[in-house]
């Protein structure tokens, strides 16, 4: 949730059968109590972090969360280039926290999406949502992502079945080389 208050959304959101609740840790006071309300409300932890934050503003938080999200474009604007300098702070939770979801939201498209998922990461997801347009994400995964959005690839795509279809494809074969 990109809001300026995100304690008063989680019942809403709980009610409308949400699983898991992601508020960027920036304007919130007390973020522990946040995460605690989220639990009771049954559903998971995500923490965003905007590219300007600091992955020690992060640090004090990650054993109440579930999944952290590494901002890798500027929020709320769509189209922007994929900031490859964020890729420092997956490799940090990757190294620290190794079974810690932790996604990047910053747009992965067709031409990246291959030599992401190549690196050979069996727990890919992909979400059919998110902004920029990543130009360098062949680090994203190498990084140690595990969850990737790609909205704008989608989105703008004349054929987005198509795109889909292959985006689906690359995740499927590279899963299956990583059981082989």
């Amino acid at each position: 949730m990109m809001v300026s208050e995100p304690g008063k959304w989680v019942e809403p959101m709980a009610d409308a059968g949400v699983n898991q609740y992601t508020f960027h840790i920036e304007p919130v006071k007390e973020v522990i109590p946040l995460c605690r309300k989220i639990r009771e409300a049954g559903m998971k932890v995500g923490l965003a972090l905007k590219p300007a934050t600091g992955i020690n503003a992060v640090r004090q938080y990650i054993d109440h969360a579930d999944m952290i999200l590494i901002m890798t474009v500027e929020p709320g604007f769509g189209g922007q280039k994929f900031m490859n300098d964020m890729m420092p702070k997956v490799q940090w939770l990757r190294h620290n926290y190794p079974s810690l979801d932790i996604e990047v939201d910053g747009g992965v498209g067709l031409n990246t999406i291959t030599a992401c998922a190549e690196v050979g990461t069996a727990n890919f997801k992909c979400y059919q949502a998110g902004l920029g347009n990543i130009s360098k994400g062949e680090n994203v995964l190498q990084a140690g992502a595990n969850m990737i959005v790609s909205g704008t690839a989608i989105i703008n795509a004349t054929d987005q079945r198509a795109v889909m279809a292959s985006l689906r494809e690359t995740v499927e074969s590279s899963i299956h080389k990583c059981n082989v």
